[in-house]
């Protein structure tokens, strides 16, 4: 049986849940909040529409109610801090940082471990991990680790470059401000890890230049639901549709998407959908010459994905890029770079396509190639939900489920 812990439970720990909970694998299910929809205080909430949305991401499936467990004070002080205007409580080393939100669920599951809990593994992830490991390690639990991230080391050295060559969007570059202190957890972490479970072969490739690293490493791609809207096909005349999703960051290539964008001098509608992350990028006055959403709930995203013909992801370091297997799904063809998940999504070419980082120049002319070729855009775009067939959660969770039961039975070879 598998104790599985983390304190925001994105879509790939809720799949991971639900793999270990249909397989009779799931013994408890940590996380900070467990928000019930359409209970008596999500109708109180209605009063302030955009809390209430966040908190429905905590919404979790009736399958999993028997084994979740809640431990989410610092958590609420930060979903309440960050909604009333005060995000000084929320700043690193605040009141209710997010790093001690993660830390204080990690204590709280070790505590869970030392009361005897009859488990064979714990399943943690990245920055959430240290003292369930360590009581984990004294009572001969397996570990089993998610890094669904790229390896820190790695990302510092792409990001440190970037500074240099774009300093205008250093401040977004949220990888150079970690502290010692954070990095050497991460570090032990993966030292004790058993078996290390990251999401793509780039995150895999960047966990070489960890120095302590032991455990084995297994690449189990994320996945995405099957095609629930009608999907619109490209129009023959009018703009193109691009659409950008994620932390508005340089780490993501923002800045080369928007370089691109003002090459093509106008041939595109460009919509972007994500939260800054610094009040001093030079987004200040893009913002105002694009369509900008700060956040959208997963269903609205959903739908503007579909109101869209081309996803654009040209992220300098992403251990995944789950947008792109989200934007396949709804009919988007899509452009990244192999610093993300896409060779392992898609064939270059085929489907999307995958460009170098740092080169608005490439992103333009595949923008201009599917302007002008809209034939070839809408056979990219049926190419493109064909394979995301292939990539569903589904698959996913029957990789997790077969890769624990081999360690369940001890057939797996450290």
């Amino acid at each position: 049986m598998i104790l599985l812990s983390h304190p925001t439970a994105n879509q790939n720990v809720r799949q991971a849940a639900i793999a270990f909970a249909e397989a009779g694998l799931l013994a408890e299910f940590w996380t900070c909040v467990n928000w019930h929809r359409n209970g008596l205080l999500d109708r109180l909430f209605a009063v302030a529409p955009a809390l209430q949305g966040e908190l429905r991401r905590r919404s979790f499936p009736s399958e999993l109610d028997p084994f979740i467990h809640t431990h989410g004070r610092r958590e609420w002080g930060r979903q309440f801090a960050n909604h009333f205007g005060s995000q000084w409580l929320t700043r690193k080393n605040g009141i209710f940082d997010i790093d001690g939100v993660y830390h204080s669920l990690d204590r709280r599951v070790a505590r869970r471990l030392r009361q005897g809990l009859p488990i064979k593994a714990v399943y943690s992830y990245d920055d959430g991990a240290l003292e369930t490991f360590q009581a984990a390690k004294k009572l001969g639990i397996f570990c089993f680790y998610e890094h669904p991230i790229v390896h820190w080391r790695l990302a510092q050295k792409i990001q440190q470059e970037e500074a240099q060559l774009r300093p205008e969007w250093a401040p977004t570059l949220i990888a150079l401000g970690d502290s010692e202190e954070k990095l050497a957890r991460k570090d032990e972490e993966l030292a004790l890890a058993d078996l290390v479970i990251t999401p793509s072969s780039f995150s895999k490739e960047s966990l070489g230049v960890a120095g302590n690293l032991t455990a084995r490493v297994r690449v189990i791609p994320y996945g995405t639901n099957p095609i629930s809207l009608q999907v619109s096909r490209p129009r023959k005349e009018g703009k193109l549709r691009v659409l950008f999703v994620g932390a508005l960051t340089q780490a993501k290539g923002l800045g080369y998407l928007l370089e691109a964008v003002e090459q093509l001098q106008g041939r595109i509608d460009l919509t972007l959908v994500g939260r800054r992350v610094s009040a001093t990028i030079p987004t200040r006055t893009v913002l105002q010459r694009h369509h900008w959403i700060p956040s959208l709930s997963h269903p609205e995203l959903l739908r503007e994905m579909v109101r869209h013909d081309v996803l654009v992801l040209p992220s300098l370091n992403e251990g995944f890029g789950l947008v792109l297997a989200e934007a396949m799904g709804q009919g988007l063809t899509v452009i990244t770079t192999a610093h993300t998940a896409g060779p392992e999504l898609f064939v270059d070419g085929v489907e999307g396509f995958i460009v170098p980082i740092r080169s608005s120049e490439a992103i333009a002319a595949k923008l201009l190639l599917l302007d002008g070729e809209r034939d070839r855009l809408a056979s990219m775009q049926e190419a493109a939900q064909r394979r995301s067939m292939t990539n569903s959660w589904e698959d996913y969770r029957r990789r997790l489920v077969q890769l624990a039961r081999e360690v369940m039975a001890r057939k797996f070879v450290l």
